[in-house]
Formats: structure tokens, sequence, C-alpha cells
């Protein structure tokens, strides 16, 4: 039995080791926001946290989630309380056929969670990762870069809050 914590809810498989994260997620569990593109850790559309970094779930046994944090698109916000990725990504119109957006929004979020401040090279190299076939790159990084923009004026509003 392997146990882990699921968008913050302490769950158990009794999977065969070997068993990709994202089958065990998306077939035990029911959560079905994260996709399925290429089975080769190629292409993104798998893209969870765990432990708070971007991981390709299609390779990723469930063995090596072992007594860790898993977040879904699922977890990261919800419908009546948009992650700030999740309303931008509305905000720049960034889908087009959308099966890849979960994975190209939990990709932008970790690297967000790491750099709250990216710069453009390293919006590209994070996101490097995950391919959009319908080609809305721009809007993706538009969007990206609106989050950023948005927390710093947001931080730099409640310092100078705090300061008077």
């Amino acid at each position: 039995m392997i146990q882990f914590m699921l968008n913050g809810q302490s769950v158990q498989t009794d999977a065969d080791v070997n068993t990709p994260l994202l089958w065990v997620v998306r077939d035990q569990f029911k959560l079905k926001g994260s996709k399925f593109g290429c089975g080769a850790g190629l292409c993104g559309a798998c893209t969870m946290h765990v432990n708070g970094a971007a991981l390709k779930t299609c390779v990723t046994p469930i063995a090596a989630v072992a007594n860790k944090s898993i977040t879904t698109i699922e977890g990261l916000g919800t419908p009546e309380d948009l992650h700030p990725l999740q309303a931008a990504w509305h905000e720049h119109a960034v889908p087009q056929c959308g099966y890849c957006q979960s994975g190209q929004i939990m990709a932008a979020a970790a690297l967000l969670d790491a750099n709250p401040s990216p710069t453009a090279d390293e919006i590209d190299a994070a996101m490097a990762g995950n391919i959009c076939r319908c080609g809305c790159y721009p809007r993706i990084k538009r969007a990206i870069r609106s989050v950023s923009e948005n927390a710093l004026a947001y931080d730099a509003m409640t310092q100078t809050e705090g300061g008077s």
C-alpha cells in the first residue's frame, strides 16, 4: 500500500508500484484534469506538482511519490476561487483546444512559486517542457507575466501600507 497526500487529503493505493502516477490519479481517484499526451514525459500535458515541483507524471511510478504531497490542477483552484494563473488564463484567452492547459498552468504555478518575478528567458526555460499544439505560447507567456506583475504590485503596495 502506498500512501501520499493528494490535493491536501491523505490517500492510499494498492496499485502496482510501477503504475504511473497519472493513471492512479485519473483512474483510481477520478481526477481527470491532468491529461495523457505522449507517455514519455515530453509534452507536459500530465504535469502535476510533487512536493511543489512540476513533474511529468506519465513517467513517474506511483512508488516514487510515497509519503509525498501531490497537487493536481483540481487542487490548484476551484471555479469559485480560481488560482491567479487560472484567472489570467481566462483574462488572456489562453486556451484554444485546451488539452495541454492543465499541464501548462501547473508548470507555470511551480515556476512562480519558485521565482515570483521571472524574466522572459526564465519563463521560456520553465515552460519549454510543455507543448501546445495550438501555438498559444504568446498568450501563455502574457498570462504568466501578468500574474507575476500583479503579485509584484501587490507586494509593493502591502510593503508601502505596512511602512506608513
